[in-house]
Parts: C-alpha cells; sequence; structure tokens
C-alpha cells in the first residue's frame, strides 16, 4: 500500500504501482461510446496513462488539458485519460474543451483497474476514487515509467514523463 496526500492528509491507496520493466497488466475499462477496451487493443503504440480521480477538479482537468497538448505532438503514442468518471461526463468534458488527442476511459464499472494497478484509494474523502499517477508503457507492452503523485491536489511532472518517452 501505497500512501500519499490530499490537501496535506494522509491517506492509502489499495496496493503499489507496478515495478518498472514488467509486463503492463491487461485491464478492461469503459470509453466514451460505452465499448469495452483492454490493453491489447492499443498493441504497437506506446501508451501514456494519465490516471486521475475526477474530471470535476481543476487539477484532474487541467491534467488532461495538457496532456492533450502533448498528446497531440507524440507520434506512434496513445494518451489514455482514465477514472472513475462516468464515461458520458468524459466525452461531455472532451467536447466542451475541444480536446481530440487524448482517449478517455473509464474504470466506473468495476474499480477493477485501480485495484489490479495498486492505486485505489482506499480511505478518506476520495476513497473508491483513482489516484493520481501517470504510467508509460512500450511498444511492446513493458511498463517503462511509473509516478504516483505525492499530493494528490498537484498536478504531475510533465516535463519527468517526457522525458521518460
Amino acid at each position: 500500500m501505497a500512501t500519499i496526500t490530499f490537501k496535506g492528509n494522509k491517506i492509502s491507496t489499495s496496493g503499489n504501482l507496478p515495478k518498472v520493466g514488467s509486463a503492463a497488466k491487461d485491464f478492461l475499462l469503459v470509453d466514451e461510446d460505452l465499448g469495452r477496451v483492454s490493453l491489447k487493443d492499443y498493441t504497437g503504440h506506446r501508451l501514456v496513462l494519465n490516471i486521475f480521480p475526477s474530471l470535476d477538479t481543476g487539477t484532474c482537468a487541467a491534467s488532461v488539458r495538457q496532456f492533450n497538448k502533448i498528446a497531440g505532438e507524440l507520434k506512434e503514442t496513445k494518451v489514455l485519460c482514465i477514472s472513475r468518471d462516468l464515461p458520458f461526463a468524459q466525452k461531455r468534458f472532451c467536447g466542451a474543451e475541444g480536446l481530440d488527442n487524448v482517449i478517455t476511459l473509464s474504470d466506473y464499472e468495476s474499480g477493477a483497474f485501480g485495484r489490479d494497478y495498486g492505486l485505489l484509494i482506499d480511505e478518506g474523502p476520495l476513497k473508491g476514487l483513482l489516484s493520481r499517477v501517470v504510467i508509460v508503457i512500450d511498444k511492446n507492452g513493458l511498463i517503462t515509467y511509473t509516478r504516483q503523485v505525492p499530493e494528490i491536489a498537484d498536478e504531475p511532472d510533465y516535463e519527468e514523463v517526457m522525458e521518460n518517452l
């Protein structure tokens, strides 16, 4: 279990992030059209998983906007923005913001992604949501970078992510 903070208060997550060098665990998430997608659907692409609690917060919204800018400059790379928001809300947000370089996916159905990747928040006011994490997966399905943001109200280090692509 990892410990992070929410507005300075310690909270724990369901486990530890996958290790760099390990194979990414398959997942089943829901896309904006209510289709089910898995890791296998992105075979042959590098992936940046931008994981966060909810688009209804300023920090989460800002991270999706920034990763949308980054995704527009990347080749052979897909940026997956993953939360437990309903797919309708994710689609509405990206449509209103004009964001079309990222792919939004939801773990609302079972929470299995959050548990399997060790990043589900276990306690506190955000219990049941996903913690703020960035994971990079190479074309072969190996994890090359992981970072859990220590204070959930802070944005990820975008430059560090880019350096690890």
